[in-house]
């Protein structure tokens, strides 16, 4: 727990067997349930995940990316979480920073914090190709220009979230591909969440989960699109079905008084 909230880390998993136990051994004490859901993997990412002691869920058939996320975020909630941390399995991220992303949402201070690779400089120097780089670059720099937010990254696979927001998004209505994370990052930007970023060096390497260029594209696409969604909605043009819900249902209140310096 951190300051009286039940932190959760959800484990959205897909042949994994490989890296999840690297993953989970540098999961920080503070950390109160561990959920893994398997993606109908081909290798034997649940039986690690159980013999690792996770509370393990397996779909009977791929549901893709966002589908598992969907089922991570319903069981994390049913299980009483406050905070919920996503993290990759593929030991890309460092799970050690699950306790400071966890207390940016624990005390109130953000609804959202992102575990950002291009904050500190320490993509290309942990291995990230060089022509994702710069795609990152490119599309982080075109959504920020259409949704209004300043982030340094939207691609990444290291999140937290509070159970507040969590449950006023519609996250059923988003896509069960890869776009699934853009999506609730501008559903989150159209009610006013406070999103916040830390600083998380990555690693990469044959193991590492990845997807290829047509997926990858396809991904883009989807990103772009999504962001030019948010635009036309902010400013009552279009709203699209992801977007269809009231912006009044989630109020974000920090927890943290600021005192001033006594002039």
């Amino acid at each position: 727990m951190i300051n009286g909230k039940r932190i959760a880390v959800v484990l959205p998993a897909y042949n994994a067997e490989m890296t999840l136990e690297a993953t989970v051994r540098e999961l920080p004490e503070i950390v109160d349930d561990r959920i893994l859901v398997d993606d109908h993997s081909r290798d034997s990412t649940a039986e690690v995940a159980r013999r690792l002691g996770l509370t393990v869920e397996v779909h009977p058939k791929n549901r893709g990316y966002g589908g598992n996320q969907k089922t991570c975020y319903r069981i994390a909630l049913e299980r009483g979480a406050d905070v919920v941390v996503m993290l990759h399995p593929d030991y890309q991220y460092n799970p050690l920073l699950v306790t400071p992303i966890a207390t940016m949402i624990a005390y109130g201070v953000y609804d959202v914090a992102l575990g950002s690779r291009i904050l500190g400089g320490g993509a290309l120097r942990g291995g990230m190709p060089r022509y994702k780089y710069v795609a990152n670059r490119f599309l982080t720099a075109a959504q920020n220009l259409l949704t209004g937010a300043k982030l340094s990254e939207y691609h990444t696979g290291f999140r937290a979230f509070s159970r507040q927001l969590l449950e006023a998004l519609p996250l059923e209505r988003n896509s069960d591909d890869f776009v699934f994370d853009n999506q609730m990052l501008a559903q989150a930007v159209l009610i006013g969440a406070r999103i916040g970023e830390i600083s998380c060096p990555t690693r990469y390497f044959a193991e590492a989960s990845s997807i290829n260029f047509r997926r990858s594209a396809v991904y883009g696409l989807g990103v772009l699109g999504t962001s030019l969604e948010l635009a036309m909605a902010r400013h009552g043009i279009y709203r699209a079905r992801v977007f269809q819900f009231p912006p009044n249902s989630f109020a974000a209140k920090a927890d943290v008084v600021v005192l001033a310096h006594p002039q």
